[in-house]
């Protein structure tokens, strides 16, 4: 039986591999052109781009414009040059403090936090000022390191419950926001000096929790509603600075006097008409501003030469029968007017401290806040 033997032509064979070939280069070539045109690559290009700016701590805002996205990297390189920009013209007064522990943010433009700020958890300051951020969140609680906490000038209209686990907080700074009350948890932060919620104008009370700050030097409430001295800062036994003028005091506490270590006390622009003798027994204080009151009467004894006192001003008082002066400029806003005010009570009381020759004397300065 003999044997078949089979015989190709490899020219057809050949022929039909590169007819297949072709085919198969013909397909990628419509595929690629059919995702160029496709929604789904210009949609991932997008997301690339979004996490890319929430990775790299950039508010939405910035690249998002009425819903559309511009994902052109041009607008990220100049978002990232003016991030570079904005921290090297930083003011320098911040000593020779290092940067790897410190965090700073400023501008208009944020109206979030960025979310890489979570996963810095070893950060011992920030210093936040000037945004249109609202919110504070709760993950603070992670910072347990955190010293300094400088959030003026915001739209911050709450502040977390979880503030109180900062157990090693030194100064919390909440001016000039739109808070409407503190949280109470805030008594836990027992290490706190400085507190600053001035200029939030709406403020009327502070919790009773506030009293286990027993370290507190520094207390500003100025420029809020505040119609009596809160019970809380009465026990801070330590308290050597206390600001609560611009508010709507009618008359101090008889035991104002607990403040044994009170060495300034701020009270312009209030409805108050006495001061109570008790004022007599704070043997540390050396300055007083009563400014712009309605006082018609005040212990004789507290302008006397044997007080502390070096620094008093009882101007704009019908006790003092000096009329103010009218035709000032009228500020923008009612936050505009106070900090104004704020700012040059604090310029005023600096140049005194810093002139050459201090009388031992009681002073009666005499000048005008009206606005």
């Amino acid at each position: 039986m003999g044997h078949k033997v089979v015989v190709f032509d490899i020219s057809v064979i050949r022929a039909l591999w590169e007819t297949r070939v072709r085919k198969h280069k013909a397909w990628q070539k419509k595929e690629a052109e059919r995702l160029e045109k496709s929604a789904l690559e210009k949609i991932k290009e997008e997301w690339n781009f979004v996490a890319e700016c929430r990775r790299k701590g950039i508010p939405q805002a910035v690249y998002c414009k009425n819903g559309f996205l511009d994902t052109s990297v041009r607008l990220l390189d100049k978002i990232e040059r003016n991030a570079l920009t904005g921290q090297s013209s930083r003011p320098k007064d911040r000593g020779k403090r290092s940067s790897a522990f410190v965090f700073e943010l400023s501008g208009e433009h944020w109206t979030e936090l960025p979310d890489s700020l979570k996963e810095q958890t070893h950060l011992r300051e920030w210093h936040i000022s000037d945004t249109l951020i609202q919110i504070i969140p709760t993950y603070i609680e992670l910072f347990q390191a955190m010293r300094i906490l400088h959030l003026p000038r915001n739209q911050i209209s709450h502040l977390p419950a979880e503030i109180g686990c900062l157990k090693n907080l030194k100064e919390l700074n909440v001016s000039f926001n739109h808070l409407k009350s503190i949280p109470p948890e805030l008594g836990d932060c027992e290490n706190l000096d400085r507190l600053d919620c001035s200029g939030n104008l709406e403020l009327t009370e502070l919790p009773f929790e506030l009293s286990n700050l027993k370290q507190v030097t520094f207390v500003d409430i100025s420029a809020n509603k505040f119609s009596s001295v809160p019970i809380c800062v009465l026990r801070m036994s330590n308290l050597q600075w206390l600001d609560i003028s611009n508010n709507n005091l009618t008359d101090l506490p008889q035991d104002i006097d607990r403040l044994e270590e009170l060495q300034s006390f701020l009270l312009y622009k209030n409805k108050l008409t006495y001061l109570p003798y008790s004022m007599l027994n704070l043997k540390k204080l050396t300055l007083l501003v009563v400014s712009g009151d309605h006082l018609v009467e005040l212990p004789t004894a507290l302008c006397d030469s044997s007080t502390p006192l070096k620094f008093v001003s009882l101007m704009d008082n019908p006790i003092d029968n000096a009329q103010c002066q009218d035709g000032d400029e009228i500020m923008e806003s009612e936050r505009d007017r106070q900090h104004f005010d704020k700012e040059f009570m604090k310029a005023y009381i600096e140049d005194l401290k810093e002139r050459e020759s201090v009388p031992s004397y009681t002073t009666k300065v005499s000048f005008s806040l009206q606005l």
